[in-house]
């Protein structure tokens, strides 16, 4: 038995930091929405009670260090499944990119094989199962558009967004999500317009979403990893109607309603960079 389920990547619309948990884990308030680059993931029941994954890209783990693994493994063992799983995830997301490419995979991994087991699971049931590999996960096993808060995990959900154009462009050189909130500086930080951009979003209004598109961990981002500013200044000077950068970076997206204005900043952009992606907004969700 087959199944092949897709994973697609997250951005982030708006990303507020709050305040600092008891936990160590940080508050957090941002918008999320699907879009259409997503990693292929192809599960296979096997007799053997063991879980096997297998990646196109060599630098990706294949092995407890792998999110999708550790997601079919909470499932076996919760339930004391005794056959075993083959995962083959084909990635198109890049990874270390801010983008949710491992968590996305997990989350396609708990759908996939809630099915496959006939574990009869909720979404909901699925997303707090997912809470315990990673923040994101919960988000990437729903889909759509939503406000997260706390951890990540609070979701209110949201209508999707008019559909848009979306440009990705992440920088070769990764950047550290511990060493961001390390240089965060919670007092004097300027807060997203969050309540404005869930208006916006409701109301349908490109240039509203446009306009309140922002990223507090930027500042810190952009101190590490000059370059990832040098993009961001790029694409505004190339036209983009909207751009911010994603979760922690590295990789910056612009939004356009323009199908060949996004190929103009692909263009602008591709001759110094590989990881350049022209795709469309999705914001629906999984059933």
């Amino acid at each position: 038995m087959m199944k092949v389920v897709k994973a697609p990547a997250k951005i982030n619309l708006t990303l507020d930091v709050v305040g600092k948990r008891d936990d160590g884990y940080h508050d957090v308030e941002m918008i999320m929405t699907t879009v259409d680059l997503a990693d292929r993931i192809q599960l296979m029941l096997i007799e053997e009670d063991q879980i096997q994954v297998e990646v196109n890209i060599g630098h990706v783990p294949n092995d407890k260090h792998n999110l999708a693994y550790q997601a079919a493994r909470l499932l076996k063992d919760q339930f004391s499944i005794k056959s075993g799983v083959k995962i083959y995830i084909h990635k198109n997301i890049p990874v270390s990119a801010g983008l949710a490419g491992g968590s996305t995979d997990a989350a396609a991994v708990l759908r996939g094989l809630n099915d496959m087991w006939s574990l009869g699971l909720s979404l909901e049931e699925l997303a707090e199962i997912g809470l315990k590999i990673g923040s994101d996960v919960p988000f990437c096993v729903h889909g759509g558009t939503a406000v997260a808060r706390g951890r990540g995990e609070i979701l209110s959900f949201l209508p999707s967004p008019p559909p848009c154009w979306v440009v990705l462009a992440k920088p070769p050189k990764g950047v550290s999500t511990k060493s961001i909130y390390q240089r965060l500086n919670l007092e004097g930080m300027k807060h997203p317009d969050t309540e404005g951009m869930i208006q916006a979003i409701e109301e349908h209004h490109f240039q509203g979403i446009c306009q309140r598109l922002e990223n507090v961990m930027e500042t810190a981002t952009f101190e590490l990893a000059p370059e990832v500013k040098n993009i961001k200044q790029r694409l505004i000077q190339f036209g983009a109607e909207g751009t911010v950068m994603s979760g922690s970076g590295p990789t910056v997206f612009s939004l356009t309603s323009s199908e060949s204005k996004a190929y103009r900043l692909y263009n602008g952009l591709k001759g110094f960079m590989d990881n350049v992606f022209v795709v469309r907004l999705l914001g629906n969700r999984h059933l």
